[in-house]
């Protein structure tokens, strides 16, 4: 009996829900005004260049119906094609064809026009052809990814037998410039997760979708951590264990810098893109010293190291891959967000274990020499991010 009146307790404010909201739907909030302009969003999802023309992937993302009616390229109307009809219902994708007469490196401009004239514009700033998909592009942009990701990292880890020498003030130091690199990388992984959100359609809401799963990842490796700890009855991480933490974030992270690479070559823009090699080349090694950091007090196998540098490093082959024959921003967003929680939950871990450490030692954990180590951590970071901002 008190089962019933308990699921009659829930289910009267959740039918009393429905119907009020099914009254709104059917007669409106009571206000009877018409819009002042139709409500229609086009999203520009990709533009791809070939010999013929532009191939335009675009979708409807706004409340409504919506027929492309016109498309203006350089102040001209030109006749396209669409692989559908040129009425896109919500959420419709199609892909728009325009036999045009581009030029090499100069800029376009290309005004899509609605049945309501409401204009969306595509904007090429240099227009070249956009890279086939092709064994020796694979081949090439996996190349480019190796040399971001892994060969940087491998170089940071090349710096362990020097470490390894070191007193343990000096090992708690490093630990801290760590921290630093993390806390630079934390940041940097949500902003570029925010700029790229803001690519995708509005109706996502990119930037909310970097938050949630941001946060989502960080409590999952927490509420894992906890459950290993209680199922193996242990304290903590072991040394590895935090620096394949690390590794899998910093991976992430590096994911989407070959988004950046991929997508700026898939563009054309070909000095932007070896710009950025260089500079997440020089960027990537201060990664490989911190993942080494943590392995100090432990005798790892060079099997180890690898395996470490695979996972920091590979995921920047799978991003330019990605970011050059297929982007998504918002898939783009999701792995930054997953990234910049992955390390925050080591920022975390290792704040935890250095604190332990000094509070078991009776030292003050924010000593002069832990903080000027992850002073340098943050600054050698920011000077060398400084070669990809431009």
């Amino acid at each position: 009996m008190r089962k019933s009146k308990w699921f009659i307790a829930l289910l009267i404010p959740l039918v009393l829900l429905l119907l009020v909201l099914g009254w709104v739907l059917k007669n409106g909030a009571g206000i009877k005004q018409n819009p002042a302009a139709p409500i229609e969003v086009l999203n520009v999802e990709r533009i791809k260049i070939v010999p013929s023309g532009f191939e335009i992937d675009v979708s409807n993302t706004g409340p409504e119906t919506l027929k492309i009616s016109q498309v203006i390229v350089d102040d001209s109307v030109w006749t396209f094609s669409m692989t559908s009809d040129t009425t896109l219902n919500r959420f419709e994708d199609a892909r728009v064809k325009i036999n045009y007469p581009w030029v090499e490196g100069d800029p376009h401009t290309i005004l899509f026009i609605s049945e309501n004239g409401i204009i969306t514009e595509a904007v090429i700033d240099a227009a070249t052809l956009t890279p086939e998909f092709s064994w020796d592009n694979v081949l090439n942009y996996g190349l480019i990814g190796f040399y971001v990701g892994i060969v940087p990292i491998t170089l940071g880890l090349l710096w362990y037998p020097f470490m390894k020498r070191l007193k343990k003030s000096s090992i708690n130091a490093i630990l801290a410039l760590t921290i630093g690199l993390l806390l630079f990388l934390f940041f940097g992984t949500l902003f570029d997760g925010f700029e790229i959100g803001a690519e995708a359609p509005s109706v996502f809401q990119g930037n909310m979708v970097v938050i949630i799963s941001t946060v989502l990842s960080f409590l999952l490796l927490i509420g894992f951590d906890q459950y290993q700890q209680q199922k193996q009855k242990r304290n903590g991480y072991s040394p590895l264990g935090i620096a394949l933490l690390m590794a899998t974030g910093i991976g992430l992270h590096n994911l989407g810098e070959g988004l950046a690479i991929g997508s700026s070559f898939a563009l054309g823009e070909a000095a932007l893109g070896t710009f950025l090699i260089i500079g997440f080349t020089l960027h990537n090694i201060t990664e490989g010293i911190g993942i080494a950091a943590l392995l100090l007090k432990t005798k790892p196998k060079i099997s180890q190291f690898v395996l470490l540098g695979t996972i920091a490093g590979a995921p920047a082959i799978l991003g330019t891959w990605f970011g050059g024959f297929i982007f998504s921003p918002i898939w783009g967003a999701v792995f930054l967000g997953i990234g910049a929680g992955a390390i925050l939950q080591v920022i975390f871990v290792i704040s935890k274990m250095l604190m332990e450490d000094h509070k078991k030692n009776n030292e003050p954990f924010v000593s002069w020499l832990n903080f000027a180590s992850f002073t340098i951590g943050i600054l050698l970071m920011y000077f060398t991010s400084l070669f990809v901002k431009f």
